[in-house]
């Protein structure tokens, strides 16, 4: 087992009799309508799937963009990229911006009514727009691709739920919200003659108008889901799920015979030899 992944947690799993709450992030909402089989298994039976390394570079890119944004923040002073693109949104000041962004403990946060199960997600900021006084959600994206980016790939349809996510949290928490948010899209150039220590992005920005229509009928399926007895099935586009049904098919047959023998040895503990799949 790495430093990374945990293959059988046993803390932080949903109890249906419990009443203390029970954070549900955005990208958890995700990996349900991904697929509700590793949801389940995840987030009531502590078996999660192994998680991706860390995006250093992308980490980067949002803290330094943050850091040039709470200035404009501190200033109440539109930034030249909103400017660049005839916009006159200024960063939100506001108490809690820092427990907005905190993703990992705190964030933006709402408990489903009739239910144990609190909706959480990080933003990365939130601008106002003067006239209006409605909120702005902005989300930081980094890349490096030929050509203009944009968000019409299948994969970034997880960007724009996030987007709604956000959208609809910070209006459960009363807050008035423009339908449209922003991404602050950074494209890494490799068309450069050398690297000479930095990289250069683009930086654009790419408005979405989000609708969060869908998300109360997600949280309804995903608190009966946790509430259910059996393992759902699996999703027919889910490559995990692909992987341990094919490992559970072609093991018998390639075991070797001394692993086969220590396999019918008897165990002092047969509950730990129990599988889920």
């Amino acid at each position: 087992m790495s430093e990374y992944y945990n293959p059988q947690r046993t803390k932080g799993l949903y109890d249906p009799t419990s009443r203390e709450p029970f954070r549900i992030s955005r990208s958890k909402i995700d990996l349900f309508l991904e697929c509700a089989r590793c949801f389940y298994l995840d987030r009531k039976l502590g078996v999660g799937r192994p998680p991706g390394f860390p995006f250093s570079l992308n980490n980067a890119v949002d803290t330094l963009l943050k850091r040039e944004f709470d200035i404009h923040r501190a200033n109440a002073t539109v930034h030249p990229l909103a400017k660049a693109f005839g916009l006159d949104f200024v960063p939100f000041k506001h108490e809690h911006i820092d427990v907005w962004r905190d993703a990992l403990r705190r964030g933006v946060t709402y408990q489903v009514p009739g239910t144990n199960i609190v909706v959480t997600g990080g933003v990365d900021d939130v601008w106002v727009d003067p006239k209006t006084q409605e909120l702005v959600i902005v989300d930081y994206k980094a890349t490096s691709k030929d050509g203009q980016v944009n968000l019409d790939a299948p994969w970034q349809d997880g960007y724009k739920r996030q987007m709604e996510i956000y959208q609809w949290l910070f209006r459960r928490n009363n807050f008035k919200v423009s339908d449209t948010g922003y991404f602050v899209y950074c494209n890494g150039r490799a068309d450069r003659a050398a690297f000479d220590g930095k990289l250069e992005f683009d930086i654009t920005l790419l408005p979405y108008t989000g609708n969060d229509q869908w998300i109360e009928k997600t949280l309804t399926d995903i608190h009966q889901c946790l509430g259910g007895a059996h393992i759902p099935t699996a999703s027919a586009g889910c490559d995990y799920c692909a992987y341990s049904t094919s490992v559970q098919k072609c093991t018998p047959s390639v075991i070797p015979s001394s692993e086969k023998t220590a396999s019918r040895a008897p165990k002092s503990d047969p509950a730990s030899q129990s599988h889920l799949f």
